[in-house]
């Protein structure tokens, strides 16, 4: 494991149904593979060729697109990391409110990487839908995410 490990028991809310922890568990899982342990090629096996719309157009739409989006930023930057700090989840659709870093000395500290949003939807047990909205925190955050994004990726909505 490259990053901290969430914690799902920290996040769970008293209200959920048992159909919302399945969805909230679900993100949670790829959320972990993906941006902490950097399980890139299990989640190939498991997640590819499934239907996966992705409407962050700065990535291409596949789970291949997120994995290979993450595998790029993770070649830069291999202490990158993921903290859920709320999961909100409504019907079929789970959000993620989370801190991102891109350094081990800097988890935990606000002032320092990303604050991202996700929402993903479920169908039949499967992360089909994904939306972000992504703020750079620190002053370099902000100026590296001006001078990576832009190239559009996907043809999809950004809604």
């Amino acid at each position: 494991m490259h990053g901290p490990k969430i914690d799902i028991n920290k996040l769970t809310k008293l209200h959920w149904s048992e159909n919302d922890l399945t969805n909230a568990k679900l993100a949670v899982e790829f959320v972990q593979r993906i941006m902490n342990d950097h399980d890139f090629n299990g989640l190939r096996a498991q997640f590819c060729g499934q239907p996966y719309t992705q409407h962050n157009r700065n990535i291409a739409d596949t789970i291949e697109g997120v994995i290979e989006a993450v595998s790029a930023l993770v070649n830069k930057a291999p202490e990158f990391s993921y903290d859920i700090k709320h999961i909100f989840v409504d019907g079929d659709h789970v959000i993620l409110h989370s801190h991102a870093t891109l350094k081990a000395k800097q988890r935990g500290i606000e002032t320092e990487g990303f604050n991202i949003m996700d929402t993903w939807r479920v169908e039949n047990g499967r992360l089909v839908e994904h939306w972000d909205a992504v703020q750079g925190i620190s002053f370099s955050m902000r100026l590296y995410a001006l001078l990576t994004g832009g190239k559009i990726r996907n043809n999809n909505s950004i809604f």
